[in-house]
């Protein structure tokens, strides 16, 4: 159940904030959301669902890079990708030095 707070903000029921307690990096998705909105004083967003996915891909990449230790094999494996698509992503990222040219 979406709520408002007295100041007008909507905010997820206690019932929603719980599950989300049970998964980290939903809560901290939501918390930077929050933030985010908060930020745009009342604004409204432009093209939100592509650049929160931008916003998210790119440190995962990054991070999945790096625990892999640039195997683009295992990399994709994590990812769920195949090679071909991750190589794609990384040169969008200017991340070329994982992925090849």
């Amino acid at each position: 159940m979406i709520a408002r707070t007295a100041t007008g903000q909507v905010r997820a029921s206690r019932h929603e904030y719980s599950a989300i307690e049970n998964r980290p990096l939903a809560g901290h998705v939501r918390e930077s959301l929050e933030r985010y909105f908060d930020e745009l004083n009342g604004q409204p967003p432009s093209q939100l669902y592509d650049f929160v996915l931008s916003e998210m891909e790119q440190p995962l990449l990054e991070v999945v890079m790096a625990k892999t230790r640039g195997n683009i094999s295992k990399a994709a494996l994590f990812l769920g990708l195949n090679r071909a698509t991750l190589r794609k992503k990384l040169r969008k990222y200017g991340l070329n030095d994982y992925g090849g040219t």
